[in-house]
């Protein structure tokens, strides 16, 4: 468990064809159901400081406890997956830790000195962050506000992975209340 972010509970994976992946892990590694939506509802985002027009389709499955996260991005704004892609990778892009004190935390990490690569919303799920911290490919931090509807989200997908017995595995993102 890491002291200054805690518990690594997700790995994003930052691919080129956002299916085949899914049907990659779903048929060859047996993990899903995948819950997927074609056009992430990503706002206000920011990439080093300056707005950046992001297009992006995400889809989401558990393993135990770790969540995978896919992201296929859409278009060519400014992104750290931009230059993940750019860099001639595909794979591991960075590790997320969730929180429910989001911006106590987020003022920490800064004052800290941890510099923001890119930052946005998730429509009503909620904030996010993702630190300039790569020294090799995979270590980008994410840090992931799941207070409110995003943490349903995430139990209900969890609660499918635990339960799936390999049937429909591409799923839309389910239903959450606010």
């Amino acid at each position: 468990m890491s002291r200054v972010f805690g518990e690594i509970r997700q790995n994003g994976y930052v691919v080129r064809d956002i299916e085949a992946a899914m049907g990659h892990w779903a048929e060859v590694l047996g993990i899903g159901p995948w819950f997927y939506v074609e056009r992430a509802p990503l706002l206000d985002f920011t990439y080093r400081g300056e707005p950046s027009p992001i297009e992006a389709s995400i889809a989401l499955a558990n393993s135990g406890p770790l969540q995978v996260e896919l992201i296929q991005q859409r278009n060519d704004a400014p992104s750290l997956y931009r230059d993940f892609l750019d860099a001639g990778r595909e794979g591991l892009q960075h590790v997320a830790y969730w929180t429910e004190t989001f911006a106590a935390d987020r003022a920490r990490h800064i004052a800290a000195g941890y510099r923001v690569g890119h930052e946005g919303r998730t429509g009503e799920f909620g904030p996010f962050v993702y630190y300039l911290t790569e020294t090799h490919p995979g270590t980008v931090v994410e840090l992931s506000d799941v207070a409110g509807p995003k943490k349903r989200l995430f139990e209900t997908i969890a609660a499918a992975a635990r339960d799936w017995d390999g049937a429909d595995p591409i799923r839309d993102f389910p239903a959450v209340t606010p």
